[in-house]
């Protein structure tokens, strides 16, 4: 029998080789996962530049937003365990939510709302069609400056805190009627505590960090961890091709990773590696060996986004050719030249350009570990992929 023959990936990862060269990433860590087994692996650069520390895959890397996956992943195992169903509305746990207020269209002050019309749903929350904001990617904007005032980001406040002060808050718009980048997935790591009686940290630690084999994946690094904690660096924020890292010490906050805080956040807080990452998402392909049922991953790689409404950040254009799944981003159409392989593919990254994607298509999962805060949806991330994609069609 004829052995299949290995696709050549050297110009993708000549794309990260010139990220790093150019001085766009510190380093650069990336590994494609197909069919049981990893068919591609790259890793390049600096883990620590000053240090002169060079990059390896078991370096551990600051999640950000890739937090949201693990979140949404728990979820739906809890769905599939019959905790709740996904259409269920999140008052039922969290009371508070039934009685929030919905910003006015165009509103200029906090308390220009109307009435909540439609309960929030679990599915809602997954898919960010809630009605929160995130706090971040809106400056300038009547809720950016209200999540700020009642200290959204900070790491002082457990989640129940949390909710204390976001339930004092409008909602950006009525629940459904939109798509917005949110704290949703905080509101579902609380609603997390609740049905386990555990806290999210240890929800997380039983129900998916155990049994997927996710041993440096946490909150909080071990003493035995922290020396492979990859320092982090910022580049310009407004031009991600210009040159230049300058290393970040109290980014989110100072010691973040090594000292416990109150926040465990499920939209942001976690550290991972990439081998951590591989086993999470090859659970996301639909097969026999799947860590959620059937019926929950169908839904998780399901565009939930209605085709007149896409992904869309407050200071970017619409994305009409991105929808959303149920913790990622889902490709609707690829622009010409490019593989249809990435139709459908589930993806999305971190603020310090790690990223992932699961692609049931062609039947695959990867993972990119760097570590450039800001670093999400940079250019980089975009022509890897592509080249990646292009391997796997030649």
């Amino acid at each position: 029998m004829p052995c299949t023959p290995v696709p050549d990936f050297s110009s993708a990862h000549a794309v990260l080789q010139a990220a790093v060269d150019a001085e766009l990433l510190p380093g650069a860590s990336a590994i494609v996962w197909r069919d049981g087994e990893v068919i591609a692996d790259f890793c390049t650069g600096y883990a620590d530049i000053q240090r002169g520390e060079l990059l390896q895959p078991s370096h551990i890397h600051r999640a950000f937003s890739n937090t949201k996956l693990l979140t949404s992943v728990l979820v739906l195992k809890l769905v599939d365990e019959g905790c709740f169903a996904l259409d269920d509305p999140i008052k039922t746990w969290l009371p508070a939510m039934g009685h929030l207020r919905v910003l006015r269209r165009g509103a200029t002050q906090l308390n220009d709302t109307d009435a909540l019309q439609k309960d929030i749903t679990v599915r809602q929350l997954l898919s960010h069609q809630a009605g929160f904001s995130h706090g971040v990617f809106d400056p300038g904007t009547v809720i950016f400056d209200a999540y700020q005032a009642a200290g959204l980001r900070r790491s002082d406040a457990a989640l129940d805190e949390l909710m204390a002060r976001l339930t004092t808050l409008p909602l950006l718009y009525q629940p459904g009627d939109a798509w917005e980048y949110s704290m949703a997935p905080d509101v579902l790591a609380r609603l997390i505590e609740i049905v386990t009686g555990k806290s999210f940290a240890q929800a997380l630690q039983t129900h998916l960090l155990e049994p997927l084999g996710m041993v440096d994946t946490a909150f909080v690094l071990r003493p035995d961890q922290a020396p492979r904690l990859s320092a982090l660096y910022g580049g310009d924020r407004l031009n991600p091709t210009s040159p230049g890292l300058t290393q970040l010490l109290d980014t989110p906050w100072p010691q973040a990773h090594l000292r416990a805080v109150p926040r465990e956040g499920g939209s942001s807080g976690l550290c991972t590696t990439q081998r951590d990452m591989i086993a999470l998402l090859k659970g996301l392909l639909p097969g026999p060996d799947a860590y959620l049922s059937a019926s929950s991953l169908a839904e998780m790689l399901k565009d939930q986004v209605p085709p007149e409404r896409c992904v869309q950040f407050a200071l970017g254009g619409p994305m009409p050719h991105m929808g959303f799944g149920l913790g990622g981003a889902i490709t609707r159409v690829v622009a010409p030249g490019q593989s249809d392989l990435a139709v459908g593919e589930l993806q999305w990254g971190g603020l310090a350009g790690t990223h992932w994607w699961v692609s049931p298509a062609a039947r695959c999962v990867g993972v990119l570990m760097t570590q450039r805060h800001f670093g999400f949806w940079n250019p980089f991330w975009f022509d890897y992929k592509q080249q990646v994609y292009r391997a796997l069609s030649a």
